[in-house]
């Protein structure tokens, strides 16, 4: 620790100066503005905090001499706030470094913020505490979306297992021999692999826009009977482009959906069928799923799983559009809008 007295700079006991003599105090606030670093000093008797501008920013409250830790408490997200105050008043307590991760509401924006300081009162001063806040809602957010994304292919492979499983039995059901039930299952899985590619985003700009049949072509081949019961999966829609974010978009929606109709729907037993349509309503194009000659649906599912989920975050975040379910007795019936213009992105 560099002290100052008398206008002196001392070094630290160790007698090692982690502060060369060149760095001059505004090159030391041109490194903090850099790093984007907010300072912060904490009154322990008082309660009182004291920030630099950056600070005040970062909280999103007009600048002023002092403010109150409650005040400031009051920005906290309401469900880190009991955690952060006790937690800093801990802080007084446990000895090294320490650092709180919570969230504030700045001018109805989310921010995680990240106070680091030193705890035991180590390094205090005329009974004012030193550390600084760092915005670290970058690193959160992508922290939360690698936590979607194991959730995400968690919820992938048991579904991946589940059809297998699934295409496994309607192949043995229409295959002749041990040789073309293995022909045929091979083909099948291989067919799965190919939709699957299509549900997994794809880095940077690889290929064009692909045809809206095409696509529902390849995503619903693993799912049709190429025995006695060919071409229950029947599909009609405009020839219409459809870009790569999109895709990856629809093709989740559709695997769910197809998804479900393997594991309860039309598609779990040799006598359904599956019709896909489409109309077009001045900017908005509206896929019709309709499922036919399944089990009988007794009573209405719940949709609330996460491939449900996932399923409409696609719909209305990516495509701008919404998604209705009609549950009739003979099967779904599953009407999805969306925006022709982004169907296009």
């Amino acid at each position: 620790m560099i002290a100052l007295k008398g206008g002196r700079r001392e070094k630290s006991m160790t007698g090692y100066d982690p502060t060369p003599a060149i760095w001059s105090t505004e090159h030391l606030r041109l490194a903090i503005e850099a790093a984007r670093v907010a300072l912060w000093s904490w009154n322990v008797d008082s309660n009182q905090f004291t920030m630099d501008g950056a600070g005040f920013d970062l909280w999103g409250i007009p600048w002023s001499k002092t403010v109150e830790f409650e005040e400031l408490s009051s920005h906290i997200h309401p469900a880190d706030r009991d955690r952060v105050r006790a937690a800093f008043v801990a802080t007084r307590s446990v000895s090294g470094s320490y650092e709180i991760d919570f969230r504030i509401i700045a001018a109805e924006e989310v921010r995680w913020i990240s106070a680091r300081g030193q705890g035991a009162d180590a390094g205090i001063v005329d009974r004012l505490m030193f550390g600084v806040f760092l915005d670290v809602t970058g690193r959160k957010q992508a922290e939360e979306g690698n936590e979607l994304l194991a959730g995400e292919m968690s919820h992938r492979v048991k579904n991946l297992l589940s059809i297998a499983s699934s295409l496994t039995s309607m192949t043995s059901r229409s295959s002749a021999s041990v040789e073309e039930m293995t022909r045929d299952l091979t083909q099948r899985l291989s067919a799965l692999g190919r939709a699957h590619d299509l549900i997994r985003p794809l880095p940077g700009s690889q290929g064009t826009a692909t045809l809206l049949g095409d696509l529902l072509t390849v995503l619903l081949a693993p799912y049709d009977d190429q025995g006695a019961f060919s071409g229950r999966i029947r599909v009609a829609v405009p020839r219409m482009g459809v870009g790569e974010r999109s895709a990856t978009a629809l093709a989740m929606i559709i695997h769910e959906l197809a998804t479900n109709s393997v594991k309860y729907g039309a598609l779990s037993c040799a006598a359904g069928s599956l019709d896909i349509s489409s109309t077009v309503e001045h900017d908005t194009l509206i896929l019709t799923w309709a499922e036919n000659g399944g089990p009988e649906v007794s009573e209405v599912p719940t949709m609330h799983g996460f491939g449900s989920n996932v399923m409409l975050r696609s719909v209305s975040r990516q495509l701008g559009g919404a998604v209705k379910y009609d549950w009739q007795p003979a099967g779904l019936v599953a009407e999805l809008r969306v925006q022709r213009a982004l169907l296009a992105v």
